[in-house]
């Protein structure tokens, strides 16, 4: 990325990075157990509490979001899972717990869609779950998720709810604490607008309880560890510091704007893509679509549906020839579809310019 081009990065992650927090990754080595590393990483800690709405201890992997979902289950109490699954990641969620031994069942609705709260909760009073794992913005379609009712209908039943906020955190509203989450995890390459390779995550008192009791938390991702070294202001493996680096330098970024700004920034750039949608379908002839049902659409990310005989290859290449990067459709979405990431540090001016150079390619193939 260069100063000239910023702002024609619009993937739904990895986000454009800032040339300010890719220069702070310049900065030299210093050891990972010593008072500059822990002054750094209190300050990281302080940030990411008042991003995430949080009085826990937050924690910082050197691993992708993943790794954190993985922590999620290995973590939380023995018994079956219930997984909520609307898309291409609330699946993964449901894969890793799987993979992690678990006694999975799901929730499906069709992507593009959420799981409605009182169908959830006849499902928990139908058989008892431990655990109920949500997506709460879907990035593989758009969709939002009301994670606070998931969260207040699991706990009604038994079961901790453990959220995915990979492209929610620091684009859309979130409230840890208030929403009384057990577990939320998110990825730096989304809404916080950093290179890949940290996920942040919390975990409510009485998670961190129940997980003290589990055999089965493995090591790399066992929140004891996180939460005796996050004590000391350390990461207990080896931390991948240049990545603290920018995150130290775009966290004060964040806190200077303020998360009710950030949200109500994300929430006008995705009210203006939607209304892009209907005046281009408009304007071509072509009959463009949300995937998302407009009572729940995520603020960092829209899902645009295509006439069948609009590939959206046609759509992606043509915006990269005049310089802008958007996103296919995800899974048996890609052909159907593109995806425009408006999160992180995009503006509604650099998103005009995003907007009008895919106009100006839909209106090239309505010819």
């Amino acid at each position: 990325m260069s100063d000239e081009r910023f702002g024609t990065f619009f993937l739904p992650g990895p986000t454009e990075v800032r040339r300010e927090v890719l220069e702070a990754m310049l900065q030299p080595m210093i050891a990972h157990r010593g008072a500059a590393f822990e002054e750094l990483f209190g300050r990281i800690q302080s940030g990411l509490r008042t991003v995430l709405r949080t009085s826990r201890m937050p924690y910082v992997s050197s691993s992708s979001a993943t790794g954190l979902m993985e922590a999620a289950v290995r973590n939380a109490p023995p018994g079956k899972i219930l997984s909520l699954v609307n898309g291409a990641f609330s699946e993964r969620f449901a894969d890793i717990a799987r993979a992690c031994d678990r006694e999975v069942e799901t929730v499906a609705v069709p992507w593009g869609g959420i799981c409605d709260p009182t169908d959830v909760e006849r499902v928990l009073q139908r058989a008892s779950y431990s655990a109920v794992t949500v997506v709460h913005s879907e990035t593989s379609t758009g969709a939002l998720t009301d994670v606070q009712a998931i969260a207040r209908v699991a706990h009604e039943n038994g079961a901790v709810v453990l959220v995915d906020s990979v492209s929610g955190a620091g684009g859309a509203p979130l409230e840890t604490d208030d929403w009384q989450l057990d577990f939320v995890l998110t990825g730096s390459q989304k809404a916080f607008a950093l290179p890949p390779g940290l996920a942040f995550g919390v975990a409510s008192a009485s998670f961190v309880a129940g997980a003290a009791a589990s055999s089965s938390r493995g090591r790399y991702f066992d929140l004891m560890e996180f939460e005796r070294y996050g004590l000391k202001q350390q990461t207990p493996n080896t931390p991948a510091l240049s990545l603290l680096y920018a995150l130290d330098v775009q966290l004060k970024a964040m806190l200077a704007e303020g998360m009710e700004a950030r949200w109500e920034r994300h929430a006008q750039m995705a009210q203006r893509t939607h209304q892009w949608v209907a005046d281009t379908s408009r304007a071509t002839g072509l009959s463009l679509g949300i995937l998302a049902a407009a009572s729940s659409r995520s603020p960092t990310v829209t899902n645009v549906s295509l006439p069948p005989h609009v590939p959206s290859a046609a759509v992606v290449n043509g915006a990269a020839e005049r310089g802008y990067v958007i996103g296919d459709g995800y899974g048996p979405l890609r052909g159907r579809s593109f995806r425009i990431g408006h999160m992180g540090d995009h503006t509604l001016d650099t998103l005009d310019g995003c907007l009008e150079v895919c106009g100006r390619v839909l209106a090239a193939k309505d010819r």
